[in-house]
């Protein structure tokens, strides 16, 4: 089974990336930029094909190597994955996969931690009942260590337009988020994150 690695952020030759033109965060959850980072409303020339049934969240392949965090800085936060049908991505985004916050584990693991653990790797499942078709794919990361006030939260968000030979249709669901969210306004310090979910709907299972 292949597993499809995309870039999250900047500096990455992908041609399906929507990349933003900085590593700079969106903090603003009414902003349009939301959706696929700054620029990120103009489509790009290529589509990564994707025949296989798995796909992965990356970070900077480029840039970053194994040796270094693939978000670094106490970026702690969640990674989550949502796929919209139709190249321009005019529907609802859907969430095909998500890791939050794990506070049973010895060093209560983020989803930022997995990214650097995996050497900038999120491997996601692509949902069996997918439709074939061309999809807009969103990675997000959100970083929670400035997020214990409302605009507080980092989003570093990259678009893809992607191609899935699936055959069957997905329910789709909203992506849309609050500054309140209680995912995205936290105290990740503070001991608020014991039962942490991510933001968004729930992933998508068929």
């Amino acid at each position: 089974m292949k597993t499809f690695t995309a870039t999250l952020a900047l500096l990455s030759s992908a041609s399906s990336a929507r990349l933003p033109p900085s590593n700079s965060p969106v903090t603003d959850v009414a902003s349009n930029d939301l959706r696929c980072n700054v620029g990120g409303a103009t489509g790009v020339a290529g589509v990564c094909e994707v025949p296989s049934r798995q796909q992965g969240l990356g970070r900077e392949a480029d840039e970053r190597g194994c040796e270094k965090p693939a978000i670094g800085g106490n970026h702690f936060g969640p990674v989550m994955l949502y796929l919209s049908k139709v190249a321009d991505g005019p529907t609802d985004f859907f969430k095909i996969g998500a890791y939050g916050h794990n506070s049973a584990a010895a060093d209560a693991t983020w989803g930022t931690d997995i990214l650097s653990e995996n050497c900038g790797r999120f491997d996601v499942t692509i949902p069996p009942a997918l439709e074939a078709g061309d999809y807009l794919r969103r990675a997000e990361a959100i970083a929670l260590h400035a997020a214990s006030q409302a605009g507080g939260a980092q989003f570093f968000v990259t678009c893809y337009s992607l191609a899935e030979a699936a055959r069957r249709r997905l329910a789709s669901g909203s992506g849309a988020y609050s500054a309140a969210d209680p995912g995205i306004q936290v105290d990740i310090w503070g001991g608020g994150c014991s039962k942490y979910t991510t933001p968004g709907p729930a992933v998508a299972y068929v």
